[in-house]
């Protein structure tokens, strides 16, 4: 009867060990192989962005017609268009200054991807481009990028970076919906940044949204224009 109960003790003891070790690793172990990947990342999306900027689509000259009370025409507003990148690679740089985080983004959400980083949703406008970009990340395993997103309040900063220069967003609101609420994606008037991510932490029962609005880019005078017509 000890005997038996010294077995069950020790396969108690050896479980818990294990399932410590499972949580240990994912916490924690998962950050530091993201750390390399991310590091590795960054040297490449540098050399990526000198090298497709030399080779961008022509920029578009739009010119609006002028208003039936005024004899001047107006000046031509530029777009500025960027090609989707291929699946599983990076192409920009994500920034949020309050919360001191920047990191490589990648093209795709499916899972190998974003254990690399935060990815973009494929079918949606890359960030920059009119409508909603939506962008997908870890918050608990993975670097954890947006571990603090719920931080983040309306007005805070969020800057990405890619081929066609820098796009500064702000934040409008942040709401918390189930994981089958998809409107979240569809498409918006403006140019938008819709970021995702599990809630609450440790646990995907829900989706904690970040909705951030472009105020600055190479494109915000052809997303006024189109807001126009």
């Amino acid at each position: 009867m000890r005997r038996n109960l010294q077995i069950v003790g020790w396969t108690l003891i050896w479980g818990g060990l294990f399932v410590f070790s499972v949580l240990g690793w994912q916490l924690f172990g998962t950050d530091v192989i993201n750390a390399r990947v991310q590091a590795a990342a960054e040297t490449e999306l540098i050399q990526i962005l000198e090298d497709t900027r030399t080779e961008l689509p022509e920029v578009e000259e739009i010119v609006p017609e002028s208003t039936p009370d005024s004899t001047d025409q107006p000046p031509a507003v530029e777009y500025h268009p960027e090609d989707i990148p291929a699946s599983g690679t990076e192409f920009a740089f994500l920034t949020v200054p309050k919360l001191g985080l920047e990191v490589v983004m990648f093209e795709g959400v499916d899972r190998e991807t974003l254990t690399q980083g935060p990815g973009h949703m494929p079918g949606t406008p890359l960030p920059g481009q009119p409508g909603n970009a939506v962008i997908s990340g870890h918050r608990t395993t993975y670097g954890r990028p947006f571990f603090d997103f719920d931080l983040l309040e309306p007005g805070d900063l969020i800057e990405v970076e890619t081929a066609i220069g820098l796009h500064t967003y702000v934040v409008r609101s942040s709401i918390i919906v189930e994981p089958t609420d998809v409107w979240v994606t569809d498409d918006k008037e403006g140019a938008w940044l819709t970021l995702t991510t599990c809630n609450p932490k440790f646990s995907a029962r829900q989706r904690l949204i970040i909705n951030a609005e472009l105020v600055s880019g190479p494109n915000l005078r052809y997303v006024n224009f189109l807001s126009r017509l």
